[in-house]
């Protein structure tokens, strides 16, 4: 007999199975992306230098979850078909071999960032009078980052069987708990920006007591033991075939993060604040759409494995539907309230001059974000590692990187503030190739 979780992948009411496998997800996602706003907001009345302290270091997170991703997601994708095709032993072990690869990863790079953190953050844009900020923060942090690379991971195979409700307890819980801790450890601690990394050590930790309560409890479908690592060639290379994408995708972001602090450094201290803050604000509304992705990769994972191709299409469609409305009403909801929205973070005239055309800059394209991800996570999901990578790294990467030199090199600081948007016209062209050669895919599959 299916559980319910399986039910939802491959039978009923898709609009309404997608949204019972990635609204927790998506709540979950949002909830994550607003910690990170609070802590922003606790870091601001500490004064713009300490936020460009923390804008600075916070593209190292992106490193780690990028390791958990490559291992969780990974091995997601390949746990869903193999449900697919009732090999649950198999999905087992995957499960095993990618949680502990993950920690184990983790642990070494974490090493290694705390040994080369100087040289780290000044290549993240650190300039010398918000360096040692910046290290006060970035120590705590990278600790932090060791249980987040596992709970990336554990969240994401939790995930790939349906299972999105405990991800969603795990990463509520772990936020609320930063979002209390962040004024206590920031201000009547006085710990300063190393009282934000400290909340954020103490609440990863916390998520991480869930998913093994989680995992050990018998409530997952998929087993997790130690005895269960049994890793193999054949295991990782189907773990890293889609996982490595996602690795890339996070060591882009970073990158580009760290560019665009990079070239706003040139303007100062006011200059990095401000689009710090605007990314932020920005991750609120991409973190929504990949919450919704973390439901539409099973379902396509599993009905592609079940070669359910009708099932698959109609997915996609209310996929595209739900993500491109929700995009269109967050770049509406930015362009009417933009300065009040930002003024919560800075009263700093000079700050708010960039802050409040940038985030308007980096929304104007975001329209089309639903589709970019709709059909790299489609491609993913299904096993086309090489495409979905491709797409995967299109927006942050491929288009992102070349952007963010030239423009700023031509136009100055509004060519800063112009590069997202330009990367988003030129990733949906790409989009809307793959889109069409897919679609003919599964019209002759049928």
């Amino acid at each position: 007999m299916k559980s319910n979780r399986l039910q939802l992948m491959s039978e009923g009411n898709v609009s309404r199975s997608l949204f019972q496998l990635g609204m927790p997800m998506v709540v979950s996602m949002l909830i994550t992306a607003l910690y990170n706003v609070v802590d922003t907001y606790f870091v601001s009345g500490l004064g713009k230098q300490a936020v460009a302290a923390v804008s600075v270091a916070f593209p190292i997170s992106l490193v780690f979850s990028g390791i958990g991703l490559t291992f969780g997601a990974g091995a997601g994708s390949y746990i869903s078909r193999l449900l697919g095709k009732k090999e649950k032993e198999m999905a087992d072990r995957v499960a095993c071999v990618a949680l502990f690869s993950s920690i184990g990863v983790g642990i070494v790079v974490a090493a290694l960032g705390l040994l080369f953190l100087a040289p780290v953050l000044q290549f993240m844009g650190g300039i010398s009078s918000i360096l040692d900020l910046a290290k006060e923060y970035a120590v705590i942090f990278i600790i932090s980052t060791i249980f987040s690379t596992a709970n990336v991971a554990a969240g994401n195979l939790a995930v790939a069987q349906g299972a999105s409700d405990i991800s969603l307890k795990a990463m509520i819980s772990g936020a609320v708990l930063n979002m209390i801790l962040d004024p206590v450890c920031i201000r009547f601690l006085g710990m300063g920006v190393r009282g934000a990394a400290a909340a954020t050590l103490i609440s990863q930790i916390v998520t991480s007591g869930i998913y093994i309560w989680f995992f050990m409890s018998g409530k997952s479908y998929v087993k997790i033991t130690l005895s269960g690592f049994k890793p193999s060639v054949g295991i990782y290379k189907e773990i890293l075939k889609v996982g490595v994408s996602m690795l890339l995708l996070q060591l882009l972001s970073g990158l580009s993060m760290s560019r665009i602090s990079a070239a706003a450094g040139l303007y100062g201290e006011d200059a990095i604040a401000a689009m710090g803050i605007v990314l932020r604000i920005v991750t609120l509304g991409t973190n929504v759409v990949f919450g919704y992705m973390k439901g539409f990769q099973p379902m396509a994972g599993f009905n592609y494995g079940a070669k359910n191709y009708v099932r698959l299409k109609a997915a996609i469609k209310s996929c595209l539907q739900w993500t491109t409305g929700f995009c269109i009403v967050f770049t509406i909801f930015i362009f009417l309230f933009a300065t009040p929205v930002l003024s919560l973070f800075s009263d700093d005239a000079q700050v708010l001059a960039i802050a409040v055309p940038a985030l308007r800059a980096n929304t104007i394209m975001f329209f089309t974000f639903g589709l970019q991800f709709t059909y790299s996570t489609l491609y993913l999901a299904i096993g086309k590692a090489l495409v979905g990578g491709a797409l995967n790294i299109c927006r942050q990467g491929v288009m992102f990187i070349p952007v963010i030199l030239i423009f700023p090199a031509l136009w100055g600081m509004n060519g800063v503030i112009w590069s997202q948007a330009a990367a988003d016209i030129l990733t949906s062209f790409v989009t809307v190739y793959f889109a069409v050669r897919i679609h003919r895919r599964l019209e002759m599959c049928e």
